[in-house]
């Protein structure tokens, strides 16, 4: 159970408020003072941001919790499920944009160029201007575009993911170092309770003293 002075201010105010009977000298039960803090963050996001969103509520969720963000996976690490077209298409896309095939392309370019022109001196299967290798290198150009595209929308769909997460972390973060500014407001103010009380037994008992000293020099 948790006393009601060990409370910081705002929390302490929104449990006044249901419960008019709650002092500094009650007790709330931790599931109980969770709820509430809940509660606190999600007022203070409502006046921030206006409606919360899924993203929101699930880090208001681990905050309650006490659960890691960071812990889930990032989409490198958990691969979105994908059929065999989309397998395809991120290797395809993966092989079209490396330098591997760049290479490889420009060997089997000059050997095509070279077998019509100089072995076959121009009378080979695809003669200069060479309408057979533009007809496949058209082809080409026509099935790879679409493939990239579709690479590229899948990564799209994990930079969404990333960006999601980066959110979640940084919103986690902000409220958490709110909470944590008003526990130490909370503590300092605590502190300087007890610090005047501690004078004031000081002072009463310098205050006894004196009056022994006093009552014997007149004694």
């Amino acid at each position: 159970m948790i006393l009601g002075k060990t409370i910081r201010n705002s929390i302490f105010t929104l449990i006044k408020s249901e419960h008019l009977k709650f002092n500094r000298h009650s007790s709330i039960s931790i599931s109980e003072l969770n709820r509430y803090r809940q509660k606190y963050l999600e007022t203070y996001l409502i006046k921030e941001v206006g409606e919360l969103t899924t993203l929101e509520e699930d880090v208001l969720q681990s905050i309650v919790n006490q659960d890691l963000i960071s812990a889930n996976k990032l989409p490198e690490e958990v691969e979105i499920s994908k059929n065999f077209g989309e397998r395809l298409a991120d290797k395809v896309a993966s092989f079209g944009g490396s330098w591997k095939f760049i290479i490889l392309f420009s060997v089997i370019i000059f050997i095509w160029i070279s077998a019509n022109i100089i072995l076959l001196a121009n009378k080979g299967f695809d003669p200069y201007p060479f309408i057979l290798l533009n007809l496949i290198l058209s082809c080409l150009a026509a099935f790879q575009a679409p493939v990239i595209m579709m690479s590229q929308n899948r990564q799209e769909e994990k930079d969404r993911e990333r960006a999601n997460q980066d959110y979640m972390i940084n919103l986690k973060a902000e409220l958490e170092i709110r909470t944590l500014l008003e526990k130490l407001d909370h503590l300092i103010i605590h502190q300087q309770q007890e610090m005047l009380n501690i004078q004031k037994v000081q002072v009463e008992m310098m205050e006894d003293i004196m009056n022994k000293i006093n009552t014997s020099k007149n004694g």
